[in-house]
């Protein structure tokens, strides 16, 4: 049988306010989905820029197109990428 504690005034005590979950695992034992955005993200950052040199190298690394490098590399890599992220 439960025990209810009662404070001062004869009430019960009011229960705690429970806490969002903190855990970078969800319950299925798979990242969290804001762990997850956060890796592809810095791994997409890489795969556009080793594209995006391997663009300059293509043209000799001359200067002023260092922008549309990344751009294109941008695109073609977000063509490759599940969701496909293209603008």
């Amino acid at each position: 049988m439960a025990r209810h504690i009662e404070n001062s005034t004869g009430r019960k005590p009011a229960k705690a306010a429970s806490r969002p979950r903190t855990s970078r695992r969800a319950a299925d034992g798979k990242a969290a989905p804001d762990q997850l955005t956060a890796i592809n993200m810095e791994m997409r950052h890489a795969m556009i820029a080793e594209a995006a040199y391997y663009h300059a190298e293509k043209r000799g690394f001359a200067a002023g197109n260092e922008l549309q490098d990344w751009f294109e590399a941008e695109s073609e890599i977000d063509m490759l990428l599940p969701g496909n992220r293209a603008h």
